[in-house]
C-alpha cells in the first residue's frame, strides 16, 4: 500500500501568513493516534499565535487544536480506538512545541487520551467545534491545584464538579460567564450546568437566547448600561456561594466589568482566556488567573463523558460551524475572519 502524502500550513515566522508545504507523515507513539484529518477550527489562542508567536516553540510551525477525522494508525498501549474510528480530538501543540502535533495538517498526532469517538449521526464539520472549547471549560472549572499558564500568570483552580451524564441536584453554587456565545463561553455553560452549576451568562443582545440554549439560568446584555447592577442582583437572588466570573471574552471593557461585579459581591474568583488578568487594582478576595487549555484533568472527561453525551445531546456541538472552505489554503483566511471577530459560530476548514 502507497504511504500518504502529508502537508501543512506552516507558520514560518511571527506575523507572516501560513505557508502550504509538505510535512512527514507522523507516526504514533505510545499512547498516541494519526488522525487523517476530516476537518479543522479556528480558535482565538491560534490568532495569537499566529500574530506574536506565543507559545510556539519550534519554527517552522504548525499549530491549530480542534480536529475531527479517521484514525489512521495507533500507538502502543492503545485500547480505546482502532483504525477507521471516527474521532474528535485535543491536538496539543501548544505544549509540545512539536510540529506533528498542530491540527493545520492533513495528518496530525494527538494523544489518545484527548480523543473521543464522534457518534455516526454527527458531522465531522458539527465535531470539530467541540475539542478545545471542552478542553478549555474543563481547565477552567476543574482543576484543584494552581499551575502556571505563563510566566508569572498562574492557572485558576475552581475545583468544581466534572460534568455529569445524569440530571443532577443543584449545586447552591453560582458562576458568571462573560462571553457567553463565545466557544469558551457557550462549552463553559454546557460543562457548568451538567455539574450542578447555575450559570448566570453575558452575552451580545442578539444571542441571549442562545445562550439559555446551553443552559444559561440568566443572561444579560453586555452593552447595557447597568450590566454589572443587574448581574449582582442575579447573583444575590439565586443565594448560595457565588463562585466568581469566568471571563471568556478577555478585555479592558470586560476586565473593568468584572471586578465591578466581584467588588460587590465580596470577591471570588477571576477566571480567563488570554490574555491575561490585570495583576493590579484587583479587588480584595479575588482568586485571578488564565486557564492553559491543556491539562490531564481533562482526561476522565474525554474517557467517559465525551461520546455518550454527544449521543443522548447532554453535549451539544455549540456554537454551530461556519465553514470558510475546503482545503488547507483556506486557514489563513479563517484566521483572518476570527480575528475580525465571530460571535455565536465556530470557523471550520474541512480538508
Amino acid at each position: 500500500m502507497s504511504v500518504p502524502k502529508n502537508q501543512a500550513a506552516w507558520l514560518v515566522k511571527a506575523g507572516s501568513p501560513l505557508e502550504l508545504g509538505d510535512a512527514p507523515l507522523p507516526t504514533a507513539g505510545p499512547g498516541e493516534l494519526v488522525i487523517r484529518n476530516a476537518a479543522i477550527a479556528i480558535n482565538p489562542v491560534d490568532c495569537h499565535m499566529q500574530e506574536s508567536g506565543v507559545f510556539v516553540r519550534q519554527w517552522p510551525a504548525i499549530f491549530g487544536c480542534d480536529i475531527a477525522g479517521e484514525v489512521y494508525e495507533v500507538g502502543k498501549d492503545v485500547e480505546r480506538f482502532k483504525g477507521g474510528d471516527r474521532v474528535i480530538g485535543h491536538a496539543i501543540n501548544l505544549t509540545s512545541g512539536r510540529p506533528q502535533d498542530g491540527a493545520f495538517a492533513l495528518y496530525t498526532v494527538i494523544p489518545a487520551d484527548k480523543a473521543a469517538i464522534l457518534p455516526d449521526e454527527i458531522s465531522f464539520t458539527d465535531g470539530v467545534v467541540v475539542p478545545f472549547a471542552l478542553e478549555a471549560a474543563v481547565c477552567a472549572l476543574s482543576l484543584k491545584e494552581p499551575g502556571v499558564a505563563m510566566p508569572g500568570v498562574a492557572t485558576p483552580a475552581l475545583g468544581l464538579p466534572y460534568p455529569s451524564l445524569h440530571d443532577v441536584p443543584s449545586s447552591g453554587k453560582t458562576l458568571v460567564v462573560y462571553g457567553g456565545s463565545s466557544s469558551v463561553g457557550s462549552m463553559t455553560i454546557q460543562t457548568a450546568t451538567a455539574a450542578g452549576i447555575h450559570v448566570i451568562a453575558i452575552s451580545g443582545a442578539h444571542n441571549l437566547d442562545f445562550s439559555k440554549r446551553c443552559g444559561a439560568a440568566r443572561v444579560f446584555d453586555h452593552k447595557d448600561t447597568s450590566l454589572a447592577g443587574k448581574v449582582v442582583e442575579a447573583v444575590r437572588e439565586n443565594g448560595g456561594e457565588f463562585i466568581g466570573i469566568f471571563d471568556a471574552i478577555a478585555t479592558p471593557e470586560t476586565y473593568a466589568n468584572d471586578i465591578t461585579i466581584l467588588e460587590q459581591l465580596h470577591g471570588g474568583h477571576l477566571a480567563c482566556v488570554h490574555p491575561p488578568p490585570p495583576s493590579t487594582d484587583l479587588p480584595a478576595n479575588v482568586s485571578a488567573g488564565m486557564i492553559f487549555a491543556v491539562n490531564d484533568v481533562v482526561t476522565p472527561v474525554w474517557k467517559d463523558y465525551v461520546t455518550p453525551a454527544l449521543q443522548s445531546r447532554k453535549l451539544q456541538c455549540l456554537p454551530p460551524p461556519f465553514v470558510v472552505g475546503k482545503g488547507l489554503e483556506h486557514i489563513q483566511s479563517a484566521l483572518e475572519k476570527s480575528k475580525a471577530g465571530v460571535s455565536a459560530t465556530k470557523l471550520v476548514v474541512e480538508l
